[in-house]
């Protein structure tokens, strides 16, 4: 099995920078993907980034590129998403997760383990 925690979450002002992280144990961090995914107050969970075991390639959702980077530390089992120039519309409860079957990175559905959620609000 695998055990995904995030943390790094809290409130910021808006043009701030967070950085979340996502461990994993319990299984090889040699996941086909791992992404993140974000739930806000009464809206659908939606795909923010994801990345590849190899590093090689990354996703993002087109509102959060050119401001989010996602990363991976295979040695210390740890993803990270750092997230500059935060909006309020950032604010959300953001989810890690993987997936050890190949399918397409931005599908919720193709993941088949994820974290708690960390908390993560952006004042305007």
């Amino acid at each position: 099995q695998v055990q995904l925690v995030e943390s790094g979450g809290g409130l910021v002002q808006a043009g701030g920078s967070l950085r979340l992280s996502c461990a994993a144990s319990g299984r090889t961090f040699r996941s086909y993907v791992m992404g993140w995914f974000r739930q806000a107050p009464g809206k659908e969970r939606e795909f923010v980034a994801a990345i590849r075991w190899s590093g090689e390639r990354t996703y993002y959702a087109d509102s959060v590129k050119g401001r989010f980077t996602i990363s991976r530390d295979n040695a210390k089992n740890t993803m990270y998403l750092q997230m500059n120039s935060l909006k309020p519309e950032d604010t959300a409860v953001y989810y890690c997760a993987a997936t050890f079957v190949l399918g397409t990175p931005t599908r919720q559905r193709d993941y088949g383990y994820w974290g708690q959620g960390t908390q993560v609000t952006v004042a305007s």
